[in-house]
């Protein structure tokens, strides 16, 4: 961790995960977040003049066209956002000599390998969301070897609802709930998150490209029973305790074709800052706990 408190500004702090993040650094550092309305990325001529006028040691991208399904029609927006911009913000993180920290996705895979996929390995996107964000990563990486691109999935955390707590409300009103158990990644918890890309706060640390998310793997069947244990556990009054199995091909709604299996590997991070992160089990857990315990106990 770093020794000093380092400057940091977070664009697009309204996220689920930028937001999270702004919550944990401003307790040991100097934090500034800008919602959308502060700082449209989308309007890339702005973001010099902005930025420029701003001081910061490190300028965290929290921003993104996420919806992959809305990426297949939205095309010019998706690839502005997600694909211009990041290299617009380093550019602009260069200038001043700082670091950005710039957030990438699962879906840069095809989800046809059947074991956890590293940073060497060879992205092959199947949609216009998984292929802007691929653009992002390269664009923000070769302004500067300083700078930092993490690829990162199924996000929780206490700025904004999660599917963990999606679940968990659905169950709270209906007597069945149900999750898809044929596509598998890993749940990433935004506090712990915080705390592995704390170390990048040091200049000294390498740059580049690594996978952060906690350990182990799950349908979104599993990771959605999980959270319904646990909301049981501290007492919730949940309807049903069950997450019925649904198949990913019945999801008729979806537009753009996602991966099967997208799970990171994470050794490179490891290696790089000493932190080995927990198992999604326990991260989730202590989510639930601290979020849904004061509710229970005061109903």
């Amino acid at each position: 961790m770093p020794e000093k408190k380092a400057r940091v500004l977070i664009v697009g702090s309204q996220g689920r995960l930028a937001g999270s993040l702004l919550k944990c650094w401003e307790k040991s550092h100097e934090v500034t977040g800008l919602a959308r309305q502060a700082l449209d990325v989308s309007d890339l001529s702005s973001l010099p003049r902005i930025l420029g006028d701003l001081d910061f040691d490190v300028l965290v991208n929290g921003t993104g066209l996420t919806d992959v399904d809305r990426c297949e029609s939205a095309r010019e927006e998706a690839h502005i956002v997600n694909a211009l911009a990041p290299g617009v913000l380093a550019k602009c993180a260069s200038r001043q000599g700082a670091r950005l920290i710039h957030f990438s996705t699962d879906y840069v895979f095809d989800g046809k390998k059947r074991e956890p996929y590293r940073e060497e390995d060879t992205p092959s996107p199947l949609g216009f969301y998984g292929k802007t964000k691929l653009e992002g990563e390269w664009r923000a990486l070769e302004q500067d070897a300083r700078h930092v691109v993490v690829r990162i999935s199924w996000v929780f955390g206490q700025a904004k609802t999660s599917f963990a707590d999606s679940l968990i409300e659905r169950a709270m009103r209906e007597d069945r709930v149900e999750a898809i158990e044929d596509k598998f990644s890993c749940p990433t918890s935004a506090e712990d998150a915080a705390k592995w890309l704390e170390i990048f706060f040091d200049p000294l640390v390498k740059g580049g490209l690594y996978h952060a998310c906690n350990s182990g793997q799950c349908s979104w069947r599993e990771y959605g029973a999980k959270a319904l244990e646990f909301a049981h556990e501290v007492g919730l009054k949940l309807r049903t305790n069950q997450v019925e199995p649904i198949r990913l091909a019945e999801m008729k709604q979806f537009i753009a074709q996602r991966p099967v299996f997208s799970m990171l590997c994470t050794r490179k991070l490891t290696a790089s800052t000493g932190m080995t992160p927990r198992h999604w089990h326990e991260a989730l857990r202590e989510y639930i706990i601290k979020k849904y315990a004061p509710i229970s106990s005061a109903s």
